[in-house]
């Protein structure tokens, strides 16, 4: 009775993740230039390993890592300190289950200090990976400029909402970035929605800054929101969909899921449909 328990419990897991991994072609995403990854703090109560597994079950093709991984479910480890025997401990799951490289890493720590700045980006170098997600403080600008045309590795200024970050606000982003092509945007649309800003606004701000997104849709305006499945909240998320084709962003969506963590991939699911389905509806207006 209990072998037949286990084998009805790994159909039944199978079938679901072929569901959530069913959820669309993603050729309509790939003809606008865009990436669907899950970053990796969406499973940040998992391994790195099961991370892998669970972005692999939905359907999922990129993935991006957070700065810091946990490799036996326990312990948090900062990323760029990771042994070359971690790392590539890593990519033998990645690469075992369909990945290529991490496309991007971050939040990574890059302070006013040009040898451990160099640090990461050796680490990322190594790791085969061309950006960098961080919020520097402003008087490291001029050092992580040099270091990214040095390592031809881009950075993109993350922002943390309001009380958090000094770049709450796109307007402290783009002093940042300004006349500086290899510094840009990590846009974060749920942190602008705790900030109390209009996404699809700042999305327009940044107008040509933006290397990739933490992509998010929240319940409500304010500190206390928290996600909700994709073009079911207040992010205007068709929308900014919209305005991104607009401005030609080129770059990776990162879902950054931080509700129900246990438990998070059905509505991960819901996400993934609305993406695929919304960039099919995108395409096919410029064939009408």
């Amino acid at each position: 009775m209990k072998k037949l328990v286990s084998i009805l419990t790994g159909v039944l897991f199978c079938a679901a993740a072929f569901a959530q991994g069913s959820a669309g072609d993603t050729s309509s995403a790939e003809k606008l230039g865009w990436q669907l990854a899950v970053h990796s703090y969406t499973f940040q109560k998992f391994s790195i390993f099961d991370a892998i597994d669970k972005t692999k079950a939905l359907g999922v093709k990129y993935m991006s890592i957070s700065g810091s991984a946990m490799l036996d479910g326990t312990n948090h480890l900062t990323t760029v300190d990771l042994t070359d025997a971690q790392r590539a401990r890593i990519d033998e799951k990645l690469h075992a289950d369909g990945f290529g490289n991490f496309v991007n890493i971050g939040v990574v720590k890059l302070p006013a200090d040009e040898a451990e700045c160099r640090h990461v980006f050796e680490f990322a170098k190594k790791w085969g990976i061309n950006t960098l997600v961080s919020e520097p403080p402003t008087n490291a600008w001029d050092i992580i400029e040099k270091l990214c045309e040095e390592y031809n590795i881009r950075v993109a200024i993350h922002e943390h909402p309001k009380g958090h970050s000094i770049y709450w606000n796109p307007d402290t982003v783009l002093q940042a970035v300004q006349g500086r092509p290899m510094l840009g945007a990590c846009a974060d649309v749920g942190h602008w929605i705790r900030s109390g800003l209009d996404p699809l606004e700042c999305i327009k701000k940044l107008d040509g800054h933006i290397f990739c997104l933490h992509f998010k849709d929240l319940n409500e305006f304010g500190p206390g929101a928290h996600d909700v499945p994709w073009g079911t909240g207040v992010g205007k998320t068709r929308q900014i969909m919209e305005e991104l084709k607009r401005q030609h962003f080129h770059g990776a969506f990162c879902v950054e899921y931080e509700y129900h963590w246990e438990n998070s991939s059905p509505e991960i699911a819901q996400c993934v449909k609305f993406f695929n389905q919304t960039c099919d509806e995108l395409v096919a207006e410029d064939k009408k």
